[in-house]
């Protein structure tokens, strides 16, 4: 186990040795293994946006075993997915690659402004299936906010007590948020630390952008001039907000973009003191050959291969 990852868990001082390993599990797996970066592959887009959307621009991707194999072969540090596509192969893949149980989930069908999605999973979905974590989504700013937090709190201590971490979504969304207020650094920077407060090991947020949503927090930002121009400055003052850097933050990869834009976007969270980035679309919405080449890019720019 290298220092770096050594020094991580250090951070997560009342948590039991069973949890700890399985930190130190994902941390220590694929290309980045002891690097304390982390490139997780995760496939819940077909539950969230419907299997057309998310699978017919590589048609392999119908099939769950695709998913896993593709994380294995191209070295990343775990694989996160609802209970039917873990369940589909979980067996099949068993102590190949260290695997995240997506215990909530949200469809289309029914859109919400104010968003709650449905527990389809359990602790209990996660210990049978091997794996390492749990993770659950809350969206701060939904009308329905204090529902999953208490969901998350309960379901974060069942997790705690039989050695599983927890790797919380936190997704700013809500009929009191503009569309732009979603990304916006005040709020991401909140939703970060909320996600920080109700015990998460691991924290995934969308990339912040410039814009100061809250009239109050706007003030103090520039009152105090927290440096937010760039965007690893953002990534930067995120990571501060989760405890000053003590807990993971990983960045969401979202929509299928241009190669380069992404490459660029890793280099901002690497130089921002992100730990990584969560990335799907991006990923298996093309063919296995090339989505490798582009994971490993990636994983190069957190490894300082690429500048």
């Amino acid at each position: 186990m290298g220092d770096r990852v050594q020094e991580i868990l250090s951070w997560y001082g009342s948590d039991n040795a069973g949890t700890k390993t399985n930190i130190a599990r994902m941390l220590r797996s694929g290309k980045l293994a002891g690097t304390g970066k982390l490139v997780i592959l995760p496939v819940d887009q077909g539950f969230e946006h419907g299997p057309a959307r998310s699978f017919a621009p590589n048609a392999p991707g119908y099939n769950p075993h695709y998913h896993f194999q593709l994380a294995i072969d191209a070295g990343c540090n775990a694989y996160a997915a609802p209970l039917g596509f873990l369940e589909a192969g979980a067996g099949h893949f068993a102590g190949q690659i260290p695997l995240i149980l997506k215990l909530n989930n949200h469809d289309v069908l029914h859109d919400d402004k104010d968003p709650l999605p449905s527990v389809t999973g359990s602790v209990k979905d996660a210990l049978r299936l091997g794996c390492s974590a749990v993770g659950f989504t809350v969206y701060p700013g939904s009308v329905h906010c204090n529902a999953m937090y208490e969901q998350l709190r309960a379901i974060a201590e069942e997790a705690k007590e039989n050695g599983l971490a927890v790797v919380v979504w936190s997704y700013p969304r809500g009929s009191a948020l503009s569309k732009e207020g979603e990304t916006a650094i005040d709020v991401v920077a909140y939703a970060a630390h909320i996600a920080a407060q109700l015990g998460a090991h691991i924290i995934k947020v969308k990339l912040p952008t410039a814009h100061l949503e809250q009239a109050a927090a706007k003030k103090v930002y520039e009152a105090t001039q927290i440096p937010i121009k760039t965007l690893a400055e953002r990534v930067q003052h995120v990571v501060q907000s989760s405890f000053d850097g003590r807990r993971i933050v990983i960045f969401s990869g979202g929509a299928k973009s241009e190669d380069k834009n992404v490459f660029e976007e890793a280099k901002a969270i690497r130089d921002g003191g992100g730990f990584g980035s969560i990335i799907g679309r991006n990923s298996f919405q093309r063919p296995k050959a090339e989505a490798i080449t582009f994971l490993h890019t990636i994983m190069d720019i957190y490894a300082g291969k690429i500048r």
